[in-house]
């Protein structure tokens, strides 16, 4: 009978990767609760129209690579793509606007996108995720984005570029996208991939974002977002960009730089690394006054930013300096005769409850076999129970640097290896 094998692009984590991802994680709660953030958890599945109206009906994303199902009922549900939409799902439905000013929230977990799989990116796939729902100003885009590199400063990542760009607002951006599509209607279409050919009726900003050298290399005169944005979103990026200088944070313009959902304006942002291959996106984010509103929310601004986990890891599993060690095993205990055993289950779990790690060797052995088990298995200490032992309600408990061993009364045998001894 054939194997059952994993779905393609799907990954199964076993500890030293786990490990890593537990270590982003825990450090990501440590960073962000710094500035404010909780944890919200949002369920992996959202109605299909949420991505739509949120993400945009005309992105790669919701046109090709979303996983979707219809119910019993016939509805349309999806697995989650990004985590943005259901937060601010969450966010309209629970009215939490009403209690709060300014509302900061940061997500972890699972997304999914049926796109190729490659070194970093798989179809499940991990994302930590920061959302802060209220502020205009511009300064909350600063502080989001100088969490960020403290987060990647935190965890170790190195050797990385953050990348800024303005997108420009509702009332500035339809002229531009106007003049940008009328100038590239100009090119000649055979230069353009098939997805740009695309894009230049739909949605002509994402022509500009194309990785395909030959689009890029047709596009280098293309009219900039930047020189034609209004006023407000020019006085909007300035300040970003002082109040990220007053953070000594360096940082370069990439006026390719749109991100690949419809949602952002104003501020848009990338991390990148040089050491990850040719997409070496590692987080971004960028700022989505119009995202609440077009999910049946009031109008009320946000910025956000989502790293990918997987990313990191190998960022991480490349670095000299980030080993994170397995947490050692205190002890491992071994029956020296089945008439033994129900005392050394006994043991173990006593010692589980002194709040000290490790195993039993359930199989009974020869002493030679037991102790190799033992060593293998890392514990500081092996304890041996035969008849002797049994009788006197004793362990015998020897110390696998050392050598050294001693017979200890089974009630203090968790102070003994507690004490090292």
């Amino acid at each position: 009978m054939a194997k059952i094998q994993a779905i393609k692009g799907f990954a199964d984590l076993f500890a030293d990767e786990s490990r890593l991802f537990t270590f982003l994680e825990q450090s990501a709660r440590a960073v962000f609760s710094r500035y404010g953030f909780t944890e919200l958890r949002t369920p992996l599945m959202e109605f299909t129209d949420l991505f739509c109206r949120s993400i945009g009906t005309e992105t790669d994303v919701v046109q090709k690579e979303m996983y979707t199902i219809l119910d019993s009922k016939g509805r349309s549900m999806s697995l989650r793509p990004e985590a943005t939409a259901g937060v601010m799902r969450a966010y309209v439905e629970n009215n939490v606007g009403a209690r709060e000013s300014v509302s900061k929230f940061f997500t972890t977990g699972p997304m999914f996108r049926h796109e190729r799989p490659q070194k970093g990116r798989m179809r499940q796939f991990h994302q930590i995720n920061c959302e802060c729902v209220g502020p205009k100003e511009p300064e909350a885009d600063a502080e989001m984005i100088g969490m960020l590199m403290v987060f990647l400063e935190t965890v170790g990542i190195k050797n990385i570029t953050l990348q800024l760009n303005t997108l420009g607002c509702a009332e500035c951006r339809p002229s531009y996208r106007t003049l940008l599509h009328d100038w590239l209607t100009q090119l000649d279409r055979e230069v353009l991939c098939d997805d740009c050919k695309r894009r230049m009726e739909t949605n002509p900003l994402r022509v500009l974002d194309c990785k395909n050298p030959k689009c890029q290399e047709a596009t280098q005169g293309a009219p900039l977002m930047m020189e034609h944005s209004c006023g407000e979103c020019k006085d909007h990026f300035a300040v970003v960009k002082k109040s990220l200088e007053g953070q000594n944070i360096a940082f370069e313009i990439n006026h390719r730089l749109v991100r690949g959902l419809d949602y952002y304006t104003r501020t848009a942002f990338e991390v990148v690394s040089a050491n990850i291959g040719a997409q070496g996106s590692i987080a971004g984010g960028g700022r989505y006054d119009g995202l609440v509103s077009s999910i049946g929310g009031a109008s009320v601004p946000g910025i956000g930013f989502a790293c990918g986990m997987e990313r990191l890891v190998l960022l991480l599993q490349e670095s000299e300096n980030t080993k994170l060690e397995a947490p050692q095993s205190d002890f491992y205990v071994i029956a020296l005769d089945d008439s033994c055993r129900a005392s050394a289950f006994s043991v173990t779990q006593d010692l589980r409850r002194e709040g000290l790690s490790g195993s039993m060797a359930f199989e009974t052995r020869s002493i030679k076999s037991a102790m190799r088990q033992a060593d293998k298995s890392g514990a500081r200490f092996a304890l041996l129970i035969g008849s002797t032992e049994l009788e006197a309600n004793s362990v015998m408990i020897k110390n696998m640097e050392s050598g050294a061993q001693e017979a200890v009364l089974c009630a203090n045998a968790a102070v003994f290896i507690r004490e090292g001894k």
